[in-house]
C-alpha cells in the first residue's frame, strides 16, 4: 500500500506541489486588494458588453440643459420652478423628485414667486426635495418647508477609488443619527405604493442591524458588504446595493425645461409616472463616471448626469420589484475561494495530464510545434469569461480575474515545473520513438532501470498491397501525400486502441500490444484495432479518390506470444522494441494476407475464439520454421465486423492469355509459365496454368491482349485457393494492378456481363 501511495504521489507531484501554492498566492493577492482594479475593470466591461435595454416608460426626466440656463438663468427662479411643478402636477404623476438644491429663495428677496413655490411644496404630498448628508460635496441643506413636511431625501452618491459610481445608496444616517432615505429609494417607494408593494424585512431578529435583508415585491435586497464581489475593504456605510444600471443612452424619456414651459410635450407624459427634475448642463458640474464610461470598439462613452444615475437606480428598484429584473448578487467568500481553486486545479491538471501529448494540428506548418494545452487553456479561459458573463446577465457577479489568473497561473506554473523536472530526463529519453514509452518512463520512478525482459505481447504487422507499383505511376509529391494520409489515419486508429507503434517501414506498420504497458485485454484490443484499421481504409481511399489515386488495400497479420522486450541499442542511440521468433512469425503471417484481410495465428485465436467471426482457415509452412501453422481469416470481433466478400466471378467471352512467374521471398523466379484467365471480378480471378500451384504463392503476371497485340505487365496476385482435383486450376486475388491494366480488365468484365442481356432481348 505504501508503494502504491508513493507511486500515486509521484504521478501527481506537479499538481500536488504547484497548484496549492499558486492558489494560495492568488487568494492572497485577491484579499489584499491587488486584483481589485482589474476585477472592477472586468465588471465594467460586462456592463458595456450587455445589450441596451428598452426605455423604461415609467420614469420621465425633466432636464435643465445649457440652452435653458441661457434662457432662464441659473439657478432658475422660484417663479419658474413653481410654474414647472404646476405643469407636472396637473398630470398627476405618482412621485416628483426635485434633484435641485433649494435651501435659499431665488432671487434672495422673498416675493410672489417664492410664496407660490412654497404653496406648491405644501400642496404636493408626493414631491420630494434633496439635501447632502455625508456627500463628497459641501453640505447643502434642504428646502425649509420640505424639511418641515418631512419630504426631504439624500442625493449622496458613493464613488469608488477610481471615481466611478457602481453602488446604489438607499439610506444613510445623518449626524444626528436619523435615517434618511435617498431620493432614488423614496421615489421608487412612492411609485410601488400604488402597486401595493412595500418593504418587508426578512431578518427581524435584530431590527437595527445594518445587514437586514428586505423583500420588495419580486426582489430581494441584500445589503452590500465591504468585500463583496471584487471589492476589498470598500466603504459600506448606509444601506447600499450593487447598481444594476439599465444604461445611460436613451434609457428614459427626457424633456427640457423650455419645451415644458412652452407646452411642447406629449399629452399625459407625466401621468402615473415618476418625474425627476435635474440640471444636466455642463456648468452644473453634476456629472459622474459609471461602469458604462469608457470605450467600446473605439467609441468613447460620455459621463452620466446625477439625475440620470438617480433615474437608473429608481428603474432598478421598480423593475426588480414588479418585473423580476435581477438584482446583482455575489457569492460568499468560501464559495468564491472554492471557485478560484477549481480553476487553478483545472489549469494544473490539464497541463500535467497532457504534458506528454503530441503537438496538435500536425498538418499545418505554422502550428506544428504548438502544444495541446496552448489551445485548451485559452479555450477554457474563454468559457470562464463567457460563463461569468452569462451569470452576470442573470444577476450574479462572479469575480472573473482571480479565476482567470488561477487557470493560466497554475497552467504556467505546472508547465514550468514539468519543463524543469523533465529537462534532464528528456535528453535521455529523446532516443525513444513513442510517446507512451517516454510517458511510462517519466511516470515510473524506477523507469530508468527498464531493461530487457520476457513478456507476452500481441504483435500486428500491416502492409499496403501494390503501393510500390502504384508509386511508380504517380508524382512523388502525390505519393508522399497519399502515404502520409494513410499513416495519419492508421495512427489515429492504433492510438484509440492503445497500441504502441514500434516502427514504420515504408507503407508497413509494426504495432505492439502489451509492451511497454501491459493490460489484461491486449489481445482483444489488438484484433479490434486490426478490424478498425481495415474499416478505416474506406476513409483513406475516399481521400485518395479526390487525389485521383486508385484505391489501396491493406493486409494484416497477427500473432501473440512471448518476446524479449526492452531498451536495445547503444549509449548514443537506443530503441525500445521486441525481439524473438514471435516477431518473425507475425511478420510471416502478414506476408500471406491479401488486401482487406486480417490473418491471425492459432495461439492468438485460442484467446478470443468465442468473440470473433472466422471466415476461413489455411495451413502453411512458413520459411524458417520447422512445422506448419494454421492461420485464420478473422472477419469481425464483437460488434466490429468487416463486410463479407461477395464478389461474383464473371465468365469472360474469351479467356485472357497469361504469363506468370512465381515470387519466392523477395526474388522473382526466372522460370516463365503460361495460363489462361477464365473468370474475373473486381479483385479476384480464376485461372488455369500449365503447372501446378501451391496456395498462397505470390505471382508476377503479364496479360496478353491478342487483338491489339499488347502486353500488360507488372500485375501481382496471390493464389488463395486451388482445385482439389487439379492444382493447376486455381483462384487468385490481385495484390497490385496498374491503373491502365485495371481499366482494361474492367472493360473485359463489362463485355462479359452484357451477353445475357443481349440474349434476353433476342428472346
Amino acid at each position: 500500500m505504501q508503494i502504491n501511495l508513493k507511486k500515486q504521489l509521484w504521478k501527481w507531484r506537479g499538481v500536488i506541489i504547484v497548484v496549492p501554492a499558486t492558489t494560495i498566492i492568488l487568494l492572497g493577492m485577491r484579499f489584499v486588494g491587488l486584483l481589485q482594479p482589474l476585477e472592477l475593470a472586468a465588471y465594467d466591461l460586462f456592463f458595456q458588453w450587455r445589450s441596451p435595454e428598452p426605455t423604461d416608460d415609467r420614469i420621465v426626466i425633466v432636464e435643465i440643459n445649457e440652452p435653458d440656463i441661457k434662457k432662464y438663468n441659473s439657478p432658475i427662479s422660484d417663479a419658474t420652478l413653481a410654474k414647472l411643478l404646476n405643469v407636472i402636477k396637473r398630470q398627476q404623476p405618482r412621485a416628483i423628485g426635485l434633484d435641485i438644491y433649494r435651501d435659499l429663495p431665488v432671487p434672495r428677496e422673498t416675493g410672489v414667486g417664492h410664496q407660490e413655490l412654497v404653496k406648491v411644496f405644501e400642496s404636493t404630498p408626493n414631491l420630494f426635495g434633496i439635501r447632502t448628508v455625508v456627500g463628497y460635496k459641501s453640505d447643502v441643506a434642504s428646502p425649509p418647508i420640505l424639511e418641515k413636511l418631512n419630504r426631504v431625501t439624500a442625493n449622496d452618491l458613493i464613488p469608488d477609488g477610481d471615481g466611478k459610481i457602481r453602488r446604489s445608496l438607499l439610506s444613510l444616517k445623518d449626524s444626528q443619527g436619523k435615517t434618511v432615505a435617498t431620493l432614488s429609494a423614496k421615489l421608487a417607494t412612492e411609485y410601488l405604493k400604488v402597486e401595493n408593494i412595500k418593504w418587508e424585512p426578512l431578518n427581524t431578529i435584530n431590527p437595527d442591524s445594518k445587514n437586514k435583508q428586505y423583500k420588495l415585491g419580486k426582489a430581494t435586497l441584500v445589503p452590500f458588504e465591504s468585500d463583496d464581489g471584487g471589492y476589498v475593504r470598500a466603504d459600506n456605510g448606509g444601506y447600499q446595493v450593487l447598481s444594476n444600471y439599465r444604461n445611460f443612452q436613451n434609457s428614459f424619456r427626457t424633456i427640457s425645461l423650455s419645451n415644458l414651459l412652452e407646452g411642447n410635450f406629449p399629452q399625459d407624459i407625466f401621468r402615473d409616472r415618476v418625474v425627476l427634475i435635474g440640471n444636466t448642463s455642463q456648468s452644473a458640474n453634476d456629472y459622474h463616471t459609471t461602469p458604462f464610461t469608457g470605450k467600446i470598439l473605439g467609441n468613447s462613452l460620455e459621463l452620466a448626469s446625477g439625475v440620470a444615475i438617480h433615474a437608473n437606480i429608481i428603474s432598478q428598484l421598480i423593475s426588480s420589484a414588479i418585473d423580476g429584473r435581477p438584482m446583482l448578487t455575489v457569492w460568499s467568500k468560501p464559495t468564491e475561494c472554492l471557485w478560484i481553486s477549481i480553476w487553478a486545479i483545472s489549469g494544473g491538471l490539464l497541463c500535467w495530464t497532457r504534458r506528454y501529448a503530441k503537438p496538435i494540428a500536425q498538418s499545418k506548418q505554422v502550428m506544428r510545434f504548438l502544444p495541446w494545452a496552448a489551445i485548451a487553456i485559452p479555450l477554457l479561459g474563454g468559457l470562464l469569461i463567457a460563463g461569468s458573463y452569462i451569470a452576470f446577465l442573470q444577476g450574479l457577479w462572479i469575480p472573473v480575474v482571480p479565476s482567470l489568473l488561477a487557470l493560466f497561473g497554475s497552467a504556467i506554473a505546472v508547465t514550468g515545473y514539468t519543463a524543469r523536472s523533465a529537462n534532464g530526463m528528456r535528453q535521455i529519453f529523446g532516443r525513444y520513438l513513442t510517446d507512451e514509452v517516454v510517458a511510462n518512463l517519466l511516470e515510473t520512478p524506477e523507469g530508468l532501470n527498464l531493461g530487457g525482459e520476457k513478456r507476452k505481447v500481441t504483435l500486428l504487422f500491416s502492409d499496403l498491397r501494390g503501393f510500390s507499383t502504384l508509386f511508380e505511376h504517380v508524382e512523388p509529391e502525390q505519393g508522399v501525400k497519399a502515404i502520409s494520409h494513410y499513416l495519419d489515419v492508421m495512427t489515429e486508429v492504433i492510438t484509440k486502441y492503445k497500441g504502441t507503434i514500434n516502427e514504420f517501414v515504408g507503407d508497413g506498420i509494426f504495432v505492439m500490444f502489451g509492451a511497454p504497458i501491459q493490460r489484461e485485454d491486449d489481445t482483444q484490443r489488438a484484433v479490434a484495432c486490426a478490424i478498425a484499421m481495415q474499416l478505416a481504409m474506406t476513409e483513406v481511399n475516399t481521400k485518395l479518390e479526390t487525389m485521383q489515386i486508385p484505391a489501396l488495400q491493406m493486409g494484416i497479420g497477427m500473432h501473440t506470444g512471448e518476446v524479449l522486450a526492452g531498451n536495445i541499442g547503444s549509449q548514443r542511440r537506443a530503441k525500445y522494441t521486441v525481439m524473438g521468433s514471435t516477431v518473425n512469425l507475425a511478420s510471416r503471417i502478414e506476408s500471406y494476407s491479401v488486401g482487406g484481410q486480417v490473418l491471425v495465428s492459432e495461439s492468438l485465436l485460442h484467446e478470443i475464439k468465442e468473440i470473433v467471426r472466422i471466415d476461413a482457415q489455411m495451413r502453411v509452412k512458413p520459411k524458417g520454421f520447422n512445422e506448419a501453422i494454421i492461420m485464420f481469416d478473422i472477419g469481425g470481433i464483437n460488434d466490429i465486423t468487416l463486410p463479407e466478400d461477395k464478389e461474383t466471378l464473371v465468365t469472360l467471352i474469351e479467356p485472357i492469355s497469361v504469363e506468370w512467374n512465381a515470387i519466392e521471398g523477395k526474388q522473382v523466379n526466372a522460370k516463365k509459365n503460361i495460363g489462361k484467365l477464365l473468370k474475373l471480378s473486381a479483385n479476384n480471378a480464376e485461372i488455369i496454368s500449365d503447372r501446378n500451384l501451391e496456395p498462397l504463392t505470390n505471382l508476377q503476371m503479364t496479360f496478353i491482349d491478342s487483338k491489339q497485340e499488347k502486353r500488360m505487365n507488372n500485375v501481382y496476385a496471390k493464389v488463395v485457393e486451388v482445385s482439389l482435383g487439379n492444382s493447376s486450376h486455381c483462384w487468385i486475388r490481385f495484390t497490385a494492378v496498374p491503373p491502365d491494366v485495371a481499366e482494361w480488365l474492367y472493360d473485359k468484365r463489362i463485355d462479359a456481363t452484357s451477353i445475357p442481356d443481349l440474349f434476353e432481348e433476342r428472346d
